[in-house]
């Protein structure tokens, strides 16, 4: 489960990456938390603007963002951008600290956060490769996720917390100084021990790498399920702050640990992707399907509880869906256009929120907060009826009867690409 772990340069990243993570989530949920009731009047809508601004350029800067990643080395722009995020935590502390922080401010930052984001993802995706072999680069991505999921799991209650006694502002400045365990550990990484397979061989524009796809129905199909998700699923700052601050009367506090709640659930689905020698095709589907479902059972929900034990189902089936889906495309994309394949990945996972999530959070508004988890319901089932017409039309996906038992079995595994065959 631990294996990526042996190479000393995949630990010093996963450790650096691990207390950044827990600063970011602090940021995340002191930020909403704010967005919804002290910049507003629990207005879901105004969390959905932010996210949108937030999550906005990895779409828009898209020609640019995979172009950098295989163009520049990866890790001096993971150490730019990193150092960015800082300076753009700190100074949204500034401002909160010393009262003046208005929402239009909230606004400035996750948009000037955001276009740092979306030059760090899919380099920091695709530094990956150069830290580990081909062979361990499935648990190495499940590993990160772990790391950034066991972080959401300390991360959003400390925030509560702190948010609740102390204000958000030194939440902000907290997350800031926290970047620089990641900027240490990149600059102490043993070069000599990068993995040169992992580093593109190639340049070129954004075109390669949508060429590349087009070419590849395995991948086109998993974009499209992270579309749905992302897009209208994966909203989670809305459905915890509006479930919490409108349907069961909490505060800060309670919706901090809904979300370090679901972390647990979150945690347990990367684990499990980090025991898989490879990623497994069936776990894709099964998670989109099981999402849908576990919003589904959290809308119903009669309780804080209740609601906060549904969690765990989603932050399971959630991460396994990404966990799989992001090891999925790493394995079989060509090193040489890792880069700029990761960044569409990124652009349709994360580019697809500032049209989600104000849809989201005017749905929570106008029918209440849990249509709005009915609408990520939706984006589950969807996307798993996706993954499964791709599975009849291109796998050979049949329903045979053994020993008067159905049971569905892929007939034509896709031998062009075997290390995502496994179903």
């Amino acid at each position: 489960m631990f294996r990526s772990l042996a190479g000393i340069n995949y630990r010093i990243w996963f450790f650096g990456a691990l207390v950044s993570n827990v600063g970011t989530w602090m940021q995340r949920t002191a930020q909403d938390w704010i967005v919804l009731t002290r910049l507003t009047h629990n207005n879901a809508t105004a969390v959905g603007i932010t996210m949108a601004l937030q999550f906005g350029p990895q779409l828009v800067l898209l020609p640019v963002t995979g172009w950098a990643a295989d163009r520049f080395d990866r890790r001096r722009t993971l150490m730019c951008t990193q150092a960015a995020m800082a300076l753009l935590g700190a100074g949204l502390g500034v401002m909160t600290v010393t009262g003046v922080v208005q929402l239009w401010h909230v606004y400035v930052f996750a948009l000037l956060l955001g276009v740092a984001a979306a030059f760090d993802a899919p380099a920091r995706q695709s530094f990956v490769g150069e830290l580990v072999d081909e062979r361990n680069l499935s648990n190495a991505v499940a590993l990160n996720s772990t790391s950034f999921n066991a972080a959401r799991t300390i991360g959003p209650a400390i925030a509560g917390l702190m948010t609740a006694v102390v204000g958000a502002g030194p939440v902000f400045l907290i997350n800031a100084a926290t970047f620089i365990a990641v900027l240490v550990s990149l600059k102490v990484m043993r070069a000599d021990l990068f993995n040169a397979r992992g580093r593109s061989s190639r340049r070129g524009g954004l075109v390669d790498g949508f060429r590349y796809v087009r070419t590849r129905p395995d991948l086109i199909v998993i974009f499209i399920m992270v579309f749905l998700i992302g897009t209208f699923g994966l909203n989670f700052p809305i459905y915890t702050s509006t479930m919490a601050s409108t349907v069961f009367h909490k505060g800060a506090g309670e919706f901090g640990v809904l979300s370090s709640i679901m972390a647990f659930g979150s945690v347990a689905g990367s684990l499990l992707a980090a025991r898989r020698e490879k990623p497994r095709v069936s776990m894709l589907f099964l998670g989109a399907l099981m999402f849908g479902v576990g919003c589904l059972i959290a809308a119903l929900m009669p309780s804080y509880w209740l609601f906060g034990a549904s969690l765990v189902l989603i932050g399971l089936f959630s991460q396994t869906l990404m966990t799989t889906a992001n090891g999925t495309v790493q394995l079989a994309t060509d090193p040489a256009v890792r880069g700029r394949v990761m960044a569409i990945y990124m652009a349709i996972f994360m580019g697809g929120t500032p049209i989600g999530a104000p849809i989201v959070g005017w749905v929570a508004d106008a029918m209440g907060a849990r249509w709005g988890l009915g609408v990520g319901a939706a984006s589950g089932v969807l996307a798993g009826a996706v993954g499964v017409f791709y599975l009849f039309k291109y796998r050979g996906l049949r329903l045979q009867f053994r020993r008067g038992v159905p049971a569905f079995v892929l007939e034509e595994p896709e031998a062009a690409h075997p290390e995502v065959a496994a179903a």
